[in-house]
């Protein structure tokens, strides 16, 4: 074997597998989407309960007899699920369910830690609010147009998306809780904690 072929192979062995490097600034670039990602999450949380007057005036807020999901749920004219949406809009699991996920969601991305679960009950909350939207339809119920932008990749999947690549480049670990979440024993037996 000549000596290019014998330093080939050599570089070959030293490189690390695909997927398996992340830089410094990538991490810190993570950390940033993922701080502000849990942000979007526990800020609709806080203003949904507060009525800070911005998605959500105070007459409407949860702490003063709202509903977070009647707004939203009743007013859904598009798609297949209208009827389920109206039937479901201001009962009290949907509202309960809804707003811990944004809380639960938010404070662990915002933190770093049970980034697998977050990103799991993100992707579930995105693609039921995607269903609710309904961005394929270009006219609502009454004929009028949807002001869809894009059928597919809205907000929804890019929040979703987000979600899932922070949890599996472990985001947490910069400027977050995730190393020292994960060596908890409970997260140790149970691995769908991190």
């Amino acid at each position: 074997m000549t000596t290019i072929g014998r330093d080939t192979t050599a570089h070959l062995e030293n490189v690390e597998a695909p997927g398996s490097m992340l830089t410094k600034n990538a991490a810190k670039a993570l950390a940033v989407l993922r701080i502000s990602l849990g942000f979007v999450f526990l800020w609709a949380f806080i203003d949904k309960t507060s009525g800070w007057g911005y998605a959500t005036p105070s007459a409407r807020a949860w702490i003063n007899g709202g509903s977070p999901t009647k707004g939203f749920l009743s007013g859904v004219d598009v798609g297949p699920f209208q009827g389920f949406f109206h039937n479901i809009a201001g009962d009290a699991w949907a509202d309960w369910l809804f707003m811990l996920g944004l809380l639960g969601i938010g404070v662990a991305l915002i933190l770093g830690i049970g980034m697998r679960l977050a990103a799991g009950a993100a992707v579930v909350m995105m693609a039921f609010m995607w269903v609710a939207e309904y961005p394929l339809a270009q006219h609502t119920s009454a004929g009028k147009p949807s002001m869809s932008t894009n059928p597919i990749t809205d907000y929804h999947f890019i929040y979703a998306v987000s979600a899932i690549a922070l949890a599996f480049t472990y985001a947490g670990h910069t400027w977050g809780l995730g190393r020292r979440w994960t060596k908890l024993p409970l997260v140790q037996k149970n691995r769908w904690l991190i």
